[in-house]
């Protein structure tokens, strides 16, 4: 096992700690984005996200924290990505950084982290990944329809749920307001084929 101090492995966990931080922040900006814009369901979808966006960071934190030997300052060299609140281009720029950790990165760090002795690690950042690729699909599923004008539209009918107090319907988009509690339409549950 390659000592942590020296190690490439320690450099791709503070990078990747770093890096799920800013996922979680622009995923709270985009959140707050959706409530402006009055889609409260999306709004909480992305709240989700960078939820689950802080838990990789801890995952990550805490190897630091096991293997590390409480070194208070790890130099890293990384992109700083970042965009506008919009949710269109938003949504989509978070998804192909999404993609790029899940195709790119995390296997890399992965294999380094093997080769170094780190198994542990390297079957977490695998794991996360996997998390990242689902996020990826969801945030172009929701840019795509965003962009199409098909949030609450499809081609044929479905159900469609008040994620406020549950009442449903089925027809081919919702009511603006929900016929039961008068709620807006952005608290309707958005269907998506990655959740």
């Amino acid at each position: 096992m390659v000592d942590f101090e020296k190690s490439q492995t320690k450099k791709n966990l503070a990078r990747a700690f770093a890096g799920e931080c800013q996922d979680g922040a622009r995923y709270q900006f985009l959140s707050q984005q959706a409530k402006t814009d009055n889609l409260n369901y999306m709004m909480g979808l992305l709240k989700t996200l960078a939820k689950n966006e802080m838990s990789h960071a801890k995952v990550f934190y805490d190897f630091l924290l096991k293997y590390g030997n409480g070194n208070k300052n790890i130099d890293i060299d990384a992109g700083f990505p970042y965009s506008t609140y919009q949710l269109d281009p938003g949504l989509k720029l978070a998804s192909d950084a999404e993609n790029s950790q899940f195709e790119t990165v995390y296997p890399a760090f992965a294999r380094e982290a093997r080769d170094e002795g780190y198994d542990d690690v390297a079957d977490q950042f695998l794991r996360i990944a996997t998390v990242e690729d689902c996020h990826s699909k969801q945030l172009m599923e929701l840019y795509t329809k965003l962009k199409k004008n098909k949030l609450y539209k499809e081609q044929s009918a479905k159900k469609w749920k008040c994620s406020k107090c549950g009442y449903e319907e089925t027809k081919k988009e919702p009511d603006k307001n929900c016929p039961l509690c008068h709620y807006g339409i952005g608290y309707c549950i958005i269907s998506l084929q990655d959740e």
